[in-house]
């Protein structure tokens, strides 16, 4: 039974909140790790329990238990092809399962110590692993074999992940530090230093510009590793944050707490705008579907949540009518139907949605435990998607007021509406073309590493020759 209740206002439903789709139980233990299969019509989900289950989501399909690990599983990924399925365990091995009914697996056995994160590079062709006896290591997935390893960090490793475009690796330790790799010459290129607490996990954004780190701490921080920079800092749970996933849109974050609450962050607002109480005790898990329609999330209490986003499904025309209907406001009523006895009553609303044992509590003003650095800027591409995005959360733009008489405000008012049409147009044009810059700068950067390459072949060929 779905109860809706709202604190001190009418009741009211937004139909862009998210909405609590299907819970399905079969583990025994704590959700450790939870993946879509990018077709959409799987999930995966690793546990304590030491079993991998495949879920899927057609109604009254049957699940598929995985039996191999003799240990927790602590990670799992589809490969970005949807026809593998990787799962690290604490019992020092790593598996490739074919996602099927049969349920056959292939062990990678190299880490001399439990492995807490595996991933596939983009091109589902290699496997990055991290492990408590400190080292990343680098696999082929059609060979079978290891291949490389990175030795830098001095504690354990609890996460690495592959850039989308596969050239770098980020990865995060309890020595505090979050590094940058390139995976082709396998150096570290950079490192960022946190001196709360240790990062349990992190990932790139979905253009591979920024990298985003759950902490310890309580604390989540991205950073833009072109600059080398913290864009943003929030400190919205009150437990540590076990894990992170970005939208396919790189526009929302949404973070798991050991506090109990998944909380999702509008990055170009630079605020949170929704808690979700759905887990009893700790949220461990968290993940988008590759469309961003759906979510998937895993707790303590052995559940697996699918939740239904709705939050990104704003477009342009719907908010340029809500603000026409902002601007134009109903005629005055006539004096005949004012009735002076009756209670007009204004009340700020702040909505809790109640479905099920799940809330969902939605704010309308930035919370006061965001703490965002203003000084520090997201790149400009963001700096210019930000205007389209206030507009499309609904914000109100406070202006002073002014005064006209009555027979021009029709005109004023659809002057205003066709500026701000035109506004967000102008600025859909400009995000496209700093897109394709990057792009060609991009293209440019990787023509220019291979004319070095080319030129030290020539001097090497030359030093030989004499």
């Amino acid at each position: 039974m779905e109860q809706v209740s709202h604190p001190r206002s009418a009741p009211y439903t937004h139909k862009l909140d998210p909405t609590l789709e299907r819970h399905f139980k079969g583990h025994k233990n704590a959700i450790t790790s939870v993946d879509f299969n990018p077709d959409l019509k799987q999930l995966v989900s690793a546990s304590l329990d030491t079993y991998v289950m495949i879920w899927n989501l057609k109604p009254q399909s049957r699940a598929y238990r995985f039996v191999g690990h003799k240990e927790a599983v602590t990670s799992v990924h589809f490969s970005p092809s949807g026809n593998l399925v990787a799962s690290a365990s604490q019992d020092r091995t790593v598996r490739l399962w074919i996602p099927s009914i049969k349920g056959e697996s292939t062990v990678f056995r190299t880490h001399t110590a439990s492995v807490r994160s595996v991933n596939f590079s983009s091109d589902s062709q290699k496997l990055v692993t991290g492990s408590d006896d400190k080292t990343i290591k680098v696999w082929s997935v059609h060979r079978q074999r290891f291949l490389f390893s990175l030795t830098q960090h001095t504690n354990w490793v609890r996460c690495a992940k592959f850039s989308p475009d596969g050239r770098l690796i980020v990865s995060c330790s309890d020595d505090r530090t979050v590094k940058i790799w390139d995976a082709a010459n396998k150096l570290c290129i950079n490192t960022f230093a946190d001196y709360g607490g240790f990062a349990n996990f992190v990932d790139f954004n979905p253009t591979g510009t920024c990298v985003a780190s759950a902490g310890s701490d309580n604390t989540t921080q991205i950073w833009d590793i072109r600059t080398n920079k913290l864009l943003q800092h929030y400190q919205v749970h009150s437990g540590a944050v076990n894990t992170l996933t970005f939208h396919p849109s790189g526009n929302y974050l949404i973070t798991a707490s050991n506090d109990g609450t998944l909380k999702i962050l509008d990055l170009l607002e630079g605020r949170l705008i929704y808690t979700l109480h759905g887990h009893e005790g700790p949220v461990l898990s968290v993940a988008f579907s590759r469309s961003g329609e759906h979510f998937v999330s895993g707790g303590n209490d052995a559940q697996v949540l699918l939740w239904k986003t709705n939050f990104d499904a704003f477009n342009y025309k719907d908010v340029l009518e809500n603000h026409r209907k902002r601007t134009n406001p109903d005629p005055p009523p006539h004096l005949t139907d004012i009735r002076p006895r009756s209670a007009h009553m204004h009340t700020a609303r702040n909505p809790s949605i109640e479905r099920g044992t799940s809330r969902i509590s939605r704010y309308f003003a930035e919370p006061r435990d965001v703490k965002s650095n203003k000084n520090l800027q997201f790149p400009s591409t963001s700096e210019m998607s930000s205007i389209p995005s206030r507009l499309e959360q609904g914000e109100e733009i406070e202006s002073q007021p002014v005064t006209f008489p009555l027979e021009e405000q029709t005109g004023v008012q659809s002057l205003v509406a066709s500026t701000l049409e035109h506004i967000v147009e102008q600025l859909d044009v400009l995000t496209q073309t700093v897109s394709l810059l990057e792009h060609r700068l991009t293209l440019t950067e990787d023509k220019l590493k291979e004319c070095l390459k080319n030129q030290q072949k020539t001097i090497l060929q030359i030093r030989q020759a004499d």
